[in-house]
């Protein structure tokens, strides 16, 4: 018996990864009882009569997965003015999609809209708006919807859901991963309550940087990028500093990433450097960036995972082996010199070449690979977290 899921063919065997796919971590849908099933067009909404607009930002709201959010604010950004100058400018531009970001707060209201502008809505050859740019709506740790222009207008107000039962309700809008957004007003009944959203376990987040992969790409909708996953599943906060062909390791993101005071960092980068000189030159003085100011901040470290580009290239096949090898070097380095707290994770157990479901085209993965490399990468950050 074969099933067709998202475009692939599962056989009978491969039922149980996909009921662990739809079940696993909170990743089963729940669609609201009056919700249209895609995006809608600002024109086709009615607003409901009893629906107030609070301007954003606000204090109620909180703002998580936007390490520089106090100094970019109101502006939903990755990276901090300051850093404009020393970063290069693809780096600058993948830093305004607000990959990580989420706005939460708990409310008893009745609706939810979304009045925001988006500065582009190009599509992508991988990669559904539903990902790129939608909000991603959850609600008490369930899925509901994805909301987003379904046209090309880039002003947009639409309606998340209404006339649901008035309870006590906690909400967590994850922001598009490629796309950026201009969030002007979250609408809510006219007597809505607003509170603070539940305590992450952790007081610091986990800082994820590197490259696409690290971005989101190519998750359906931004609450199933792998780091998503892994913070429902450990209630734990995180900042995703993922650029898109461009997770370089330059000295200046070293930097950057060293100012966020974390719980762990995340070092998800490799395949973005042009030749195995770059990578070696940089990985290593990454880590002692980090180190010189968090010296007891667990550090993980991943290797690349399966590319097809392996089976298709004997260069690429040879590169990617001296890529995964750089790091291991790096790795044996740093424990060599008394650091304790480094973990090695090998990306081809997260995403190996018998996962090849798991991608969407030759490299990225697709929601299946990113729950396999969340699954991979579970057992890892709870035992350097404590959790």
């Amino acid at each position: 018996m074969l099933l067709i899921f998202s475009g692939m063919i599962l056989r009978q065997a491969d039922k149980p990864l996909l009921r662990r796919f739809l079940n696993s971590g909170g990743e089963r849908g729940r669609a609201g009882r009056t919700e249209s099933p895609g995006g809608e067009r600002a024109a086709d909404v009615a607003r409901p009569p009893n629906m107030q607009w609070i301007d954003f930002p606000d204090d109620r709201f909180t703002v998580n997965g936007l390490a520089w959010w106090e100094e970019t604010r109101p502006r939903l950004m990755r990276l901090s003015e300051r850093h404009h100058a020393g970063v290069r400018e693809p780096v600058w531009n993948l830093a305004q999609a607000p990959s990580g970001a989420r706005i939460r707060f708990i409310t008893d209201s009745a609706e939810l809209g979304i009045r925001a502008h988006f500065p582009s809505l190009g599509p992508m050859n991988n990669m559904p708006r539903t990902g790129s740019t939608a909000v991603d709506l959850w609600v008490d740790g369930e899925y509901w919807r994805p909301v987003f222009p379904a046209g090309e207008e880039l002003d947009f107000e639409g309606v998340a859901f209404e006339g649901q039962e008035r309870r006590r309700r906690e909400i967590c809008m994850y922001l598009g991963l490629y796309r950026g957004i201009e969030l002007q007003a979250i609408g809510l009944s006219d007597d809505a309550s607003i509170e603070p959203p539940s305590p992450y376990a952790l007081d610091r987040p986990v800082v994820y940087y590197g490259s696409s992969i690290t971005q989101g790409g190519c998750a359906t909708r931004a609450g199933l990028a792998y780091q998503a996953i892994l913070q429902r599943r450990l209630n734990v906060d995180f900042v995703n500093l993922g650029f898109s062909g461009n997770g370089r390791g330059e000295p200046e993101l070293a930097d950057a990433v060293a100012e966020i005071d974390a719980c762990c960092y995340v070092m998800d980068w490799c395949q973005n450097c042009p030749t195995l000189e770059e990578l070696e030159e940089r990985y290593e003085p990454f880590l002692a960036t980090i180190r010189a100011s968090h010296p007891q901040t667990p550090i993980v470290c991943i290797t690349a995972i399966f590319s097809t580009n392996e089976v298709l290239s004997p260069t690429s096949a040879e590169k990617w082996a001296g890529m995964r090898e750089i790091i291991r070097d790096a790795m044996a380095a740093r424990r060599a010199g008394g650091d304790e707290n480094v973990h090695l994770v090998e990306g081809c157990d997260l995403l190996g070449p018998d996962d090849r479901d798991g991608l969407v085209d030759m490299t990225h993965p697709n929601d299946i690979g990113f729950l396999s490399m969340a699954d991979g990468l579970e057992p890892t950050l709870r035992n350097a977290l404590g959790l």
